[in-house]
């Protein structure tokens, strides 16, 4: 997707940006690249930098109770340093950004999951005057690990109801960036007597993904319910030679039998239970429920829909964009 954009914060007959992605698709770890065209305006400029920051929209406890979403910058990439801009010179700059490998995803088997936005900003500056620009379309796809279970929640029965993102941290699991994802299921009927919700987290890095799992759990006659958590290890190397609905199925059905938290993982990964979630200013928010949809040949449990354009699912924030930054 492209924008065009006169830069109105830095005058009228000033230059416009006009940034081209070579492909809106991505995943995390792997670069998104693309071009910052710019156009000259009725004057000669000297541009103090170009900056494109990666921006989502987050889910913040506030301190006096409830919680808000708002929008925020997690990861900003230098595009150029000072630069000369002649009038009406037209100027074209590559730009790579290399996606945090913590960075959510967005989409899966092409579509977008309910709940999700993700936009790239171009920013220029021309001394103190600083043009934010319009956002860019982004699609973040899972990593092979990471489908292929989402893939395994799907064949076991699982609903897909929802998925945002909270700010604060996981109890003993290394995050480079403040907030996590929630991807949000109903169970499948087989586990539905043990638990009434999974919601399933990704943090990963260049040798594994961490999976951790928290299980809302059916109450009984004398019994009120509560929570079971589950972290797994996985290297990446293992996205193909596991099977995943097994590994899957061995997971919740420690959490449905088990009478406390537990600790041990199936299919030879590394798992420990009781992660325990800090919000900070973080708060919960459940998404609601989707229908269904199939995913790729193999069929992908819904409420994954095609997605708002980016422009309009952020809209309403009135420019109000925070930085959640490195």
């Amino acid at each position: 997707m492209v924008f065009k954009k006169m830069l109105g914060a830095l005058g009228v007959g000033g230059p416009s940006v006009d940034t081209v992605l070579s492909n809106p698709n991505t995943r995390p770890g792997l670069p998104l690249t693309g071009q910052v065209n710019l156009t000259g305006g009725k004057n000669d400029v000297e541009l103090a930098h170009i900056t494109l920051g990666l921006v989502t929209r987050i889910e913040v406890d506030s301190p006096h109770g409830g919680d808000h979403s708002t929008v925020g910058e997690f990861h900003r990439t230098a595009v150029a340093g000072r630069t000369k801009l002649a009038a009406g010179q037209q100027l074209s700059i590559p730009f790579q950004v290399d996606m945090p490998w913590e960075t959510p995803v967005t989409d899966v088997y092409g579509q977008r999951l309910h709940g999700m936005t993700m936009g790239l900003r171009t920013e220029v500056a021309i001394d103190r005057a600083i043009d934010k620009g319009d956002l860019d379309h982004v699609a973040v796809h899972p990593l092979p690990v990471q489908e292929r279970i989402l893939e395994a929640f799907s064949r076991l029965g699982f609903r897909f109801k929802g998925a945002d993102l909270e700010y604060g941290r996981l109890h003993g699991v290394h995050q480079s960036l403040p907030f996590y994802q929630e991807i949000e299921f109903y169970p499948g009927p087989q586990y539905a007597h043990g638990i009434s919700e999974v919601e399933l987290t990704f943090v990963a890095n260049p040798q594994t993904v961490e999976v951790v799992l928290e299980f809302d759990k059916r109450g009984g006659m004398f019994v009120g319910g509560h929570d079971a958590y589950g972290r797994y290890t996985v290297p990446h190397s293992h996205a193909d030679t596991a099977d995943w609905a097994q590994v899957v199925d061995g997971w919740v059905r420690q959490a449905v039998e088990a009478r406390q938290t537990f600790f041990a993982s199936r299919g030879g990964f590394a798992g420990m239970g009781g992660h325990g979630k800090s919000h900070g200013h973080g708060g919960h928010r459940g998404g609601g429920m989707g229908g269904m949809v199939a995913g790729a040949a193999l069929g992908v449990a819904g409420g994954m829909i095609a997605g708002e354009m980016i422009e309009e699912a952020f809209e309403d924030d009135g420019g109000d964009f925070g930085d959640f930054g490195e």
